[in-house]
């Protein structure tokens, strides 16, 4: 879920809640919301999350084990 990889991928860096909120410009009981699996995170913080760990948003959303950022080529597009 994407719960426990923003909290492992966080913890990784040895960052507090606190620490990665300010980075996100949200509150550390927001963000502890989205850790927990309270509450939804909106797409512009997930979007925020992925860039901020240099990850893909389907690595976030557990679609992908693959931490990598991969560009489309032509051949992958539906």
């Amino acid at each position: 879920m994407v719960y426990h990889r923003i909290r492992d991928l966080r913890e990784d860096l040895d960052m507090t809640q606190t620490e990665l909120s300010k980075v996100l410009h949200i509150t550390q009981r927001a963000y502890s919301h989205y850790e927990n699996g309270t509450r939804d995170i909106p797409l512009d913080i997930l979007i925020s999350i992925a860039d901020f760990h240099n990850v893909s948003i389907d690595y976030l959303l557990n679609r992908t084990n693959d931490k990598r950022l991969h560009a489309l080529n032509k051949k992958d597009k539906i």
